[in-house]
């Protein structure tokens, strides 16, 4: 018989419920703004409001479980939102009994860079392997693992933050911390790469290729210097192949760490693949032990765009596959 799960997308400025199949086809996707003015419970409220109108639209697509996917921390044995940064007034919010007791059906938690590697190992570029990593690279850089043909969490749901370790004692601020692998693996750090380098040539008495407006210098993005390096535009280019050299940092200490089969990253390598991979694949060969890093495939996440709203279904087939003990 087919199967159909529901969902539910938390984020610090929307949310989402989704309504799809075991092979991960989105039937309905309701969105709604993540209003910061209101309570915790007022938001829960609307999501399952809209969680129940989207179940009640399709009577004959039953909901088997239910995923939700939400920035931590949280605690997924409990079931609790843990007061994420992202997510002011969401303090120890009882999230499964809240939706088990609306919709009537069991539910599963994970945080999103968790559901992200889930998703990606059940539906996307991970499929097929017992040991897999996944990174975000994008407004932040965590990691979701899979070991052993099983997500773990770690204890407290903290495994995987690997955003956090410190590359070099002084840098770009990530996970506030400064040179951390953050700091120079993800969208700010990038954006704050490409400000320290203007800088440094204003100090020099030169232009600033990437930016012609030195008075916008501050308000520049990764996703600008990107279509400038895509020009060909030198500075543009160095800036991320430093951040692709970081990048390979990174991945040798995951390599060597965990010897994964891949290691599958979105967001912005996923888009930029080729300004960031040649520097990263680089310092591998020198950094890394030699059959790990051989027996390990670097991709791009395979389900684009969609990976957040799949990640949340994707919750709910491995939370009805493995139940909600996690390693």
């Amino acid at each position: 018989m087919k199967k159909y799960y529901l969902g539910i997308d938390i984020g610090g400025t929307k949310c989402a419920v989704i309504l799809g199949d075991e092979k991960h086809r989105i039937i309905e996707k309701f969105g709604l703004k993540t209003d910061s003015a209101v309570s915790s419970q007022v938001m829960t409220g609307r999501i399952l409001d809209a969680a129940e109108n989207v179940i009640r639209s399709h009577p004959d697509k039953p909901v088997s479980a239910v995923g939700i996917s939400c920035g931590g921390p949280l605690n997924s044995r409990s079931g609790t939102i843990l007061s994420p940064p992202n997510l002011p007034g969401w303090d120890e919010v009882p999230i499964v009994d809240l939706v088990e007791k609306r919709l009537k059906t069991e539910v599963f938690l994970q945080n999103d860079a968790n559901a992200c590697a889930l998703a990606e190992w059940k539906f996307g570029a991970g499929r097929g392997s017992e040991n897999m990593i996944f990174l975000t690279f994008g407004t932040g850089m965590g990691a979701g693992l899979i070991l052993n043909g099983r997500l773990y969490a770690g204890l407290q749901d903290m495994a995987g933050e690997i955003g956090h370790v410190r590359m070099e004692d002084s840098g770009p601020v990530g996970f506030g911390k400064a040179g951390s692998f953050e700091g120079f693996c993800s969208g700010g750090g990038i954006a704050r790469l490409a400000v320290a380098r203007g800088r440094e040539l204003l100090s020099r008495g030169k232009s600033i290729p990437y930016c012609l407006d030195s008075e916008k210098l501050d308000g520049i993005t990764a996703k600008n210097v990107a279509l400038w390096a895509r020009k060909g535009e030198v500075e543009a280019q160095g800036i991320y192949q430093k951040s692709g050299e970081y990048l390979g940092r990174g991945l040798s200490i995951l390599i060597d760490l965990l010897n994964p089969e891949r290691i599958i990253i979105g967001s912005i390598f996923s888009r930029d693949r080729e300004l960031l991979y040649p520097a990263a694949i680089r310092v591998i060969k020198k950094e890394s032990l030699k059959y790990s890093a051989a027996a390990c495939e670097i991709l791009p996440a395979g389900l684009g765009d969609e990976i957040g709203d799949i990640a949340s279904l994707a919750v709910a087939v491995n939370g009805l596959e493995s139940g909600k003990e996690v390693l």
